[in-house]
């Protein structure tokens, strides 16, 4: 089945430019609970093919040349969730980066962080603590987990510090811009995404990198997260490819005619 799974991701590579690759992949990783439903199966089951689908996308990621890969692990509004749900989560992801932990740091990838950590328990954060400073010094893929993540409290979060900096002198308020902000964020070394996919079919952003995708080109799949692969991320590739970007400026053609 993997064999057949390759084979097929390797056709689906001859419809992308391997050259134009967006830098910077965002992710929401949506629907593990409904995908479970739909089977008759528990919403942990969902979750747990959730961290399979996963590990191939990061691996496949690795291979075709992102440099920076975001995916949304867990929103600060989650903690609504059921308790017991909740646990679940923190027991996969802590599962997760420890199995994975050996492969990634081989394959040179660099694990980093956004979010607040504070209220997770000390197992989990100790775990995400060792392989972030294990993977430090990477130089390859940048592997960014949206952890206890909101970007509504991430920009309350820098103005907080814009407005201390100020305070202390560090900071002139009418030289504050874009970039200045942009340098108190929880994204502050890497670019903002290129390509913001989302998974299961929903139509919003649900408060991920409000900030960051500003101008990223979005593409929604209908598949939950357990069932996106190797070539769906070459489909939302190609859709992405095949977009003119414009940053609010007019298409080529419209110059051209003016």
């Amino acid at each position: 089945m993997q064999n057949r799974e390759n084979s097929m991701s390797e056709n689906a590579l001859r419809n992308i430019d391997l050259n134009k690759v967006p830098k910077h992949i965002a992710i929401i990783m949506d629907g593990n609970g409904r995908w479970a439903q739909m089977r008759g199966m528990p919403r942990t089951m969902g979750h747990r093919a959730g961290v399979e689908a996963l590990k191939r996308i990061v691996k496949f990621c690795h291979k075709i040349g992102v440099k920076y890969l975001t995916v949304y692990a867990f929103s600060t509004e989650n903690w609504k969730r059921p308790q017991s749900e909740i646990g679940i989560l923190m027991s996969l992801l802590k599962e997760y980066v420890r199995k994975q932990l050996d492969e990634l740091h081989t394959n040179n990838v660099r694990i980093e962080i956004l979010g607040d950590l504070s209220p997770l328990s000390a197992d989990v954060k100790e775990a995400i603590y060792y392989a972030c400073e294990r993977t430090k010094n990477n130089s390859g893929l940048v592997f960014n987990l949206a952890l206890n993540y909101g970007g509504r409290a991430e920009l309350v979060n820098a103005v907080k510090q814009i407005v201390d900096d100020v305070q202390k002198g560090k900071l002139i308020c009418s030289e504050i811009t874009e970039n200045t902000l942009e340098k108190y964020l929880f994204t502050k070394n890497c670019p903002d995404p290129e390509l913001l996919i989302r998974t299961s079919g929903e139509m919003r952003l649900s408060n991920f990198l409000l900030w960051q995708v500003a101008y990223s080109e979005i593409v929604v799949v209908p598949e939950c997260w357990p069932d996106f692969n190797e070539n769906s991320l070459v489909e939302a590739v190609r859709i992405f490819q095949n977009r003119e970007r414009r940053f609010g400026g007019i298409k080529k053609v419209e110059q051209t005619n003016d």
